[in-house]
C-alpha cells in the first residue's frame, strides 16, 4: 500500500507538483491502479497454438522503400541528401 509519503517521494522523483490538498487523492489512486495490478498478477496466460505451426509470427516481407528525392520533397532544409533539423544543444 501506497502512503502520502511515499506519493510526495515519487512526485519528487517525477518533478511533478503536487498540492498537499491533492496528495490524498492521488495516494488513492495510486493504491487503485496497484490494486488492478494484483488483479492482472492472477490472470493465468494462454499461449495461442496455431495447429499449422507453433510459430506464429509471420516471414519478413522485403518491400521497396521510398525514394530519397521523393522523401525530401517537402523538407525545408536538406543537406548532403539528409533532413536537416535544429540544432539540440
Amino acid at each position: 500500500m501506497i502512503t502520502e509519503k511515499d506519493t510526495e517521494h515519487i512526485a519528487q522523483l517525477a518533478d511533478i507538483a503536487i498540492y498537499r490538498e491533492e496528495l490524498a487523492a492521488f495516494t488513492s489512486r495510486f493504491n487503485e491502479i496497484l490494486e488492478y495490478f494484483d488483479i492482472l498478477d492472477t490472470v493465468e496466460v494462454m499461449e495461442y497454438r496455431n495447429e499449422k505451426e507453433c510459430n506464429v509470427l509471420r516471414d519478413d516481407e522485403i518491400v521497396p522503400s521510398l525514394p530519397q528525392e521523393r522523401a525530401l520533397a517537402n523538407v525545408k532544409e536538406q543537406e548532403e541528401g539528409f533532413f536537416k533539423a535544429p540544432r539540440v544543444m
